[in-house]
């Protein structure tokens, strides 16, 4: 008799358990779908209302579990609630010391990340380099002193730090077989930074992609070409690499002219005029240079001109000296010839 009544208590009790569970998660779906669906018209007070009312009916549900299964909720609080503050007694000590190493390794990153920000602000040849480097270091510096920090907490706390020492070394060793692409961008990555290939915000190509270099790691550079694209790539896979901004750059322009106009006289007269233009364009650093003829085109007579400009800054100034050309050969009657065709028709005899 007593069996037949146990069994049917916690067949009671299962069901009022399965009850309320199934209605909490059911409260808990329609708050979703009605904070969802008026989520831009619902005011942060009737949230806030919401959730306390949820999260009420969530702990009194949970609280008649436990008075359905006779649990003294009161007690187990205040067991768990002594315990605790017995261990707090016995480990404040431990408690202020791992606060206070966590402090001290918080402010040093936080004055490492303020006084390395402010290196390679200022203009000045080395700028980018300064950059490049202050970057690396504070990346260094915040795993160094994150390890030696939480090096020192478990020190704290009794575990034994030299064999922990001695296990992150083998790991090291472990992981440095199974991953040596890893390991081989952190080389790479070591000598570009050190053997100064390039720094941040100089413009280079890699495998086809050219852009600005927005950031260098151990591990991973970042480069951001002219239409916003970012390429995230590994260290080791930075070859065939083409720096751009190690020398002044050149703007090359190529026009041509008609067959029966004096070669001669186009060279004097862009010769003489083209030097103005660099009154209008800080970034020209020599006057542009009529090199000549280039080649004889089917339709044209090629002629070159090249200009010498700040880093980087050629793009606009051979669309400067493209248009320069054409309104100076217009108006000394220097014909551009377009694609033309001749046709030879036989005689009728």
């Amino acid at each position: 008799m007593n069996l037949s009544i146990f069994f049917a208590s916690t067949l009671t009790n299962s069901l009022l358990t399965a009850g309320i569970l199934i209605g909490l998660i059911l409260i808990f779906v329609i708050e979703n779908k009605l904070i969802k669906n008026h989520e831009d018209t619902i005011s942060k007070t009737t949230l806030v209302l919401v959730y306390l009312v949820t999260f009420l009916i969530a702990l009194a549900g949970i609280l008649g579990i436990f008075a359905i299964w006779n649990f003294d909720f009161v007690t187990y609080v205040n067991e768990v609630w002594s315990g605790f503050l017995l261990t707090l007694e016995d480990s404040i000590g431990r408690i202020i010391s791992s606060l206070i190493i966590i402090f001290v390794a918080m402010m040093i990153l936080k004055i490492s990340k303020v006084t390395l920000k402010k290196i390679g602000q200022k203009d000045g040849p080395n700028k980018r380099r300064k950059r490049t480097v202050a970057r690396v270091i504070r990346s260094i510096t915040k795993y160094v002193v994150g390890i030696i920090a939480i090096l020192s907490v478990l020190s704290i706390w009794g575990v034994n730090v030299g064999p922990a020492l001695a296990g992150l070394g083998i790991l090291g060793l472990v992981v440095g077989l199974g991953a040596q692409r890893f390991i081989n961008d952190l080389i790479a990555g070591f000598f570009i930074i050190f053997e100064h290939h390039f720094d941040v915000g100089d413009k280079i190509e890699v495998q086809g992609f050219k852009g600005e270099v927005i950031d260098i790691g151990l591990k991973t550079t970042k480069v951001k070409n002219w239409k916003g694209e970012i390429r995230i790539m590994n260290n080791g896979d930075v070859t065939n690499l083409i720096q751009f901004s190690k020398e002044l750059s050149v703007a090359v322009i190529d026009f041509g002219i008609a067959y029966h106009e004096d070669v001669q006289k186009t060279t004097e007269v862009l010769t003489l005029e083209l030097p103005k233009i660099r009154n209008e364009f800080p970034e020209i650093v020599e006057d542009p240079k009529v090199l000549g003829v280039i080649n004889l085109n089917n339709s044209s007579v090629d002629m070159r001109v090249i200009c010498k400009t700040l880093n980087e800054q050629h793009y606009g100034v051979e669309r400067a000296i493209r248009q320069r050309i054409k309104l100076i050969l217009d108006e000394h009657g220097i014909e551009i010839p377009f694609p033309q065709v001749v046709v030879h028709q036989p005689k009728k005899s």
